[in-house]
């Protein structure tokens, strides 16, 4: 017997028990006489003891049924309790939600909104790790992870889109004026080319055009696994990127960096909510969900 059936028969127990009749126990579980009967036999059967005795006319408990009531009644009062104590965490925002989310993208777009949502529903805790590094969320006890990534890999989890990072090559002025922008992909040879660690292309960039593809691998003395160290190594002069634009969106403006070879497309990172399973999702986290969409897709419409 499977613990579904055991918990079911335990309930048609208690109620033929409790209204001392096979019949009335029917009408209340709105279930058929010959279930009930089925029920409880097959309880009988699993203890290997009778806990009622039937005539045509009457029912009474076994001395053994007498005392198995008695737990029953307190297994299922408990359950039926820690379902009450349950009830607000599935109907209700509440709980601590732990996230993690890479550094640069959460410090540049979401931290200073995170006030706001924490505002919103007071009785959701966050616990947000900033960390670059890609973890099991399973293992490691995440309620949801935010990744960027150029191909989504394959796995049982699952991904929200949440905006597109455009990446573009940029440097300093001085820095190119010190070693001649390149007018082709190819002529990144010769060039100080700061890599991001923890991208799928750190040491080869890639370049479109009307169709045609240019690969080109890249060398420099500095790789570093933080977006915004790319850009310090940047503004300091010290060499060249492919960096998303929205992390130098106003170095541009301001004549810090200077983006080249903008008549290629270059690659593009997805930004992707991630969590463990879409059945029986927790208010809080598809609140959390929500108001992450609402985040990027504002800052979409401000490009």
């Amino acid at each position: 017997m499977i613990v579904l059936d055991r918990l079911k028969a335990l309930e048609v127990f208690r109620h033929v028990a409790e209204l001392g009749s096979f019949a009335a126990a029917a009408r209340r579980l709105r279930l058929s006489p010959p279930a009930i009967s089925k029920n409880v036999a097959e309880l009988e059967a699993h203890l290997g003891v009778r806990l009622i005795n039937r005539t045509t006319r009457r029912l009474h408990l076994t001395e053994a049924g007498t005392a198995y009531l008695e737990n029953v009644r307190r297994i299922l009062d408990d359950l039926q309790e820690a379902e009450r104590a349950l009830g607000p965490l599935t109907a209700n925002p509440v709980g601590t939600l732990k996230v993690t989310a890479p550094a640069s993208i959460t410090l540049m777009r979401l931290s200073s909104h995170l006030p706001k949502f924490l505002a919103r529903y007071p009785e959701i805790s966050l616990d947000l790790h900033l960390d670059d590094r890609r973890v099991d969320l399973l293992r490691d006890g995440y309620d949801l992870a935010i990744r960027g990534s150029d191909n989504l890999e394959d796995s049982s989890l699952i991904a929200r889109r949440l905006t597109t990072l455009q990446h573009i090559l940029v440097a300093a002025p001085a820095y190119w004026t010190a070693r001649r922008r390149p007018t082709h992909p190819g002529e990144l040879a010769g060039h100080e080319c700061v890599r991001f660690t923890h991208s799928g292309h750190a040491d080869l960039w890639e370049f479109r055009q009307n169709g045609r593809v240019e690969r080109i691998p890249v060398r420099g003395r500095y790789s570093v696994a933080s977006s915004l160290a790319v850009r310090d190594a940047l503004l300091a002069g010290f060499g060249t990127s492919l960096i998303p634009r929205l992390y130098v969106e106003n170095d541009l403006g301001a004549g810090r960096l200077e983006a080249v070879l903008e008549d290629w497309d270059m690659v593009e990172t997805v930004l992707y909510a991630v969590y463990p399973s879409r059945h029986h999702l927790a208010p809080k986290l598809r609140v959390f969900l929500d108001f992450l969409a609402d985040v990027f897709r504002d800052g979409d419409e401000q490009k």
